[in-house]
């Protein structure tokens, strides 16, 4: 069955793209529009030149704010692309609770979110090479926003198993989702094409769901 949108959205609480604060911990509206405006910058750079292209002095200048007050919001080019990333995810699980998911199978539902956000990605490759790289090679230093990412990717394929994701539902979505940004970073750097990369999620998703009882959806709503 479908998942209704209003109940994947429910009791999740809204993520935002620093470190999981709320809208209230990031200050004035001033400071999150120059935090908007930094992250904006840094999304145009990397679109037209991938992940090479997204220098601090760039960013800085593009979005209208000093150098140092950038260093202050993002220590470094990494801390930019990985919370760019986590935005790109807000935005599609922001878009995808204003449907129901289609599907009968837990398989279908995560196939078809893993279709819709993946062509998303593909249709700007050097945008995702920079965001896939940073969060693959991110350091120690980027360690709240990978948590972010892995966050928001976990609650994004777990809503499409069921409305309230159980314990192995969000282990099989943490699975789904490194081997969803492995293959991602092997089409970035085309060590696969569209269609080996749509291949191996499938498989992976079938692997891993097929075979798991349907259920506590009906006790999920």
């Amino acid at each position: 069955m479908a998942v209704p949108a209003r109940a994947r959205g429910g009791g999740q609480g809204v993520l935002t793209t620093l470190n999981s604060l709320t809208e209230d911990d990031l200050g004035s509206a001033a400071q999150r529009d120059r935090r908007k405006r930094m992250l904006d910058a840094t999304i145009a750079l990397a679109t037209k030149g991938g992940y090479e292209a997204v220098q601090m002095r760039a960013v800085a200048e593009n979005a209208d704010v000093a150098l140092g007050t950038l260093y202050r919001y993002f220590p470094s080019k990494n801390h930019l692309l990985v919370t760019g990333l986590a935005r790109e995810f807000e935005q599609a699980m922001e878009k995808l609770d204003r449907i129901e998911i289609p599907g009968e199978t837990q398989s279908e539902r995560v196939l078809f979110v893993l279709g819709r956000v993946t062509r998303k990605l593909q249709r700007y490759p050097q945008l995702t090479e920079a965001m896939t790289r940073a969060f693959m090679f991110a350091d120690a230093s980027v360690s709240a926003e990978v948590d972010t990412v892995a966050r928001l990717m976990e609650q994004m394929f777990g809503r499409a198993m069921h409305a309230e994701p159980s314990a192995d539902d969000r282990a099989i979505a943490r699975v789904i989702g490194d081997v969803w940004l492995s293959n991602l970073v092997a089409w970035v750097t085309r060590r696969a094409s569209v269609s080996d990369v749509a291949a191996r999620l499938e498989l992976t998703v079938h692997l891993l769901l097929d075979n798991v009882s349907e259920a506590p959806a009906a006790s999920a709503g």
